[in-house]
């Protein structure tokens, strides 16, 4: 399975593209996807929207995992954030790719088996399943591999409690 991880954002998006054949977790890919601040809103999300068909292109991912905008800090920031989050499972949908979505405290549980792990903690248990000697840059393109990382540990979880039944 391979899955697309995306961290939302209105200037940048990171990416992460993990492969899982169910024993062995790879790196296929990770970055940042980037739009110009001097752009409306609107015209920023436009540009990241085309920049992600280019890596679902490029990719063809089985799924994709999208963290969801945490809320509690500040409402204005999540709903811009929501508003790329609504671009990146558009993207997806449009090409008939299953979207998940989780929120940060999943991802930190699933990744680092603590709900309140700190942002070092989580970036550090990335580079440790995916066998990398540092910390993926940036932070952005890190988190989304998180995030594609905890929707292989739900898949997971899920699959095992299918077979249960």
């Amino acid at each position: 399975m391979r899955v697309l991880g995306i961290d939302p954002g209105t200037v940048v998006i990171g990416y992460g593209v993990i492969d899982s054949d169910g024993d062995r977790t790879t790196l296929v890919d990770y970055g940042a996807l980037s739009a110009s601040t001097r752009l409306p809103v609107g015209e920023r999300l436009g540009e990241l929207y085309n920049q992600l068909q280019e890596i679902v292109s490029r990719y063809g991912p089985d799924a994709v995992a999208v963290e969801q905008p945490f809320v509690a800090r500040n409402a204005k920031s999540a709903l811009a954030i929501g508003k790329a989050q609504a671009v990146a499972i558009l993207v997806a949908v449009n090409r008939g790719i299953p979207t998940f979505e989780y929120t940060p405290a999943q991802i930190k549980r699933q990744v680092a088996n603590y709900g309140a792990s700190s942002k070092e903690q989580v970036q550090r248990m990335v580079s440790l399943q995916l066998g990398l000697s540092e910390v993926p840059q940036p932070d952005d393109a890190a988190d989304a591999l998180a995030t594609a990382l905890c929707h292989l540990g739900e898949a997971h979880v899920e699959n095992l409690l299918a077979e249960e039944k």
